[in-house]
């Protein structure tokens, strides 16, 4: 999911795409020993972060789940983990009957070989990514059930430090660390064969959003008993605004507008969902991150994940995309800690997805904020199913 302030990240990371593409026909053995070193310095920074950022925005946002608990809130929460996890694992039988029809060239030997690092420098994290996430939630639920506030007040200080450490840090070396790989990827030939399935993976994964679209306003339909067309009908200019700015905070206003004219929708169903929703729901981002993993495992690896560790990731990916969305650069930055722990993605693969990802990341934004909608609709259908929290919007009335 994109934020505020995002776009100029992907363009940054389009530019160290292109640059480090270009840069990796033309540089010869020397410089690229140089380069493999920085990449593999800039990588290991990244890894060591992650399982800081991990804790450090998973317990927070469980703590401050459970300061504001209420019913509403947590069904709210649970249905967009649904919808997330649901969005993920729908990819993941997708890619599964899909990728392994692509023209997908797995064979390594043909590649050219990347020359060994002039200098070395391993920065181990300070626990696996795995440790991290159990540790977040076991905190994140203890402090919140047992009211600590003194703990509460220092993971939200914890937050900031973290909050600093990604802006400072681990945002301004993304484009590098992926222009680097992307000049290994052209030096090595691999960039020149896989160019087609890259195309192919953003077209098909757009595809993907618009049919996962499609089956959460039918189960609004159903559950509100009332006609989705009378809401997504609406999110039209929603859609089209998050395309352009990439970012769910910017296109906020214009996704409550476009909520408020549904005649089917109460005001406070709409006001309440909607920016929770921008916050939560990430259903677009981590259908298309289920698909590239996948293809990037083959591509990369020259295998798909079996599908039990496939399953996990989904899992897991469905809490990071709840718990950790402001994480600038997007879901894939904030799950980098399961994209390495469970898939075993290395230095190479992760700058891959980041770079694809980015590709197609305004589309999966709209995505994000057209199926908040839907939600919204679910939750009318279910806590406001006779009016009781308000009218409809324009007296529209329930219409089956």
């Amino acid at each position: 999911m994109a934020k505020l302030g995002e776009m100029s990240l992907i363009i940054k990371l389009l530019a160290g795409l292109i640059l480090g593409a270009l840069l990796g026909f033309v540089v010869n053995d020397a410089i690229m020993n140089v380069a493999v070193s920085i990449r593999h310095i800039l990588g290991q920074i990244i890894f060591f972060l992650v399982p800081l950022v991990i804790v450090g925005y998973i317990t927070p946002a469980i703590i401050r789940l459970g300061e504001k608990a209420s019913k509403i809130l947590i069904f709210a929460v649970a249905l967009a983990y649904c919808s997330s996890v649901g969005a993920a694992l729908f990819s993941m039988f997708s890619g599964y009957a899909i990728i392994p029809h692509l023209s997908i060239a797995t064979e390594t030997e043909t590649l050219r070989k990347l020359p060994e690092m002039v200098f070395r420098l391993d920065i181990p994290p300070l626990f696996p990514v795995m440790s991290a996430l159990i540790t977040a939630l076991f905190l994140g639920l203890a402090i919140a059930w047992t009211k600590t506030r003194t703990l509460a007040d220092l993971f939200m200080e914890f937050e900031k430090v973290i909050s600093w450490l990604v802006i400072r840090i681990l945002i301004p070396i993304l484009p590098f660390f992926v222009g680097l790989c992307f000049m290994g990827l052209a030096y090595e030939g691999s960039l020149t064969k896989h160019l087609p399935i890259f195309v192919t993976m953003v077209v098909l994964v757009i595809c993907g959003q618009f049919i996962w679209l499609a089956v959460l306003y039918g189960i609004g339909g159903i559950v509100s008993g009332r006609n989705p067309s009378r809401v997504f009908r609406f999110y039209v200019p929603a859609y089209l605004t998050a395309v352009g700015t990439m970012s769910s905070a910017a296109t906020l206003p214009v996704a409550l507008e476009c909520a408020r004219k549904s005649p089917v929708l109460s005001r406070t169903m709409v006001e309440f969902m909607v920016p929770l929703g921008a916050t939560v729901h990430l259903c677009g981002s981590v259908l298309t991150e289920t698909f590239f993993v996948m293809t990037i495992s083959l591509i990369m690896y020259g295998t798909l994940p079996s599908f039990g560790t496939m399953v996990l990731f989904c899992i897991l990916l469905g809490i990071f995309a709840v718990g950790a969305p402001g994480v600038p650069g997007g879901t894939v930055v904030a799950s980098l800690g399961i994209v390495t722990g469970v898939l075993g993605f290395d230095q190479a693969g992760v700058g891959l997805l980041i770079a694809i990802f980015a590709l197609q990341d305004s589309f999966g934004t709209a995505c994000n904020v057209t199926g908040d909608g839907a939600l919204t609709l679910i939750l009318d259908g279910v806590f406001n199913r006779n009016g009781q929290l308000g009218p409809m919007q324009n007296s529209g009335g329930i219409e089956a």
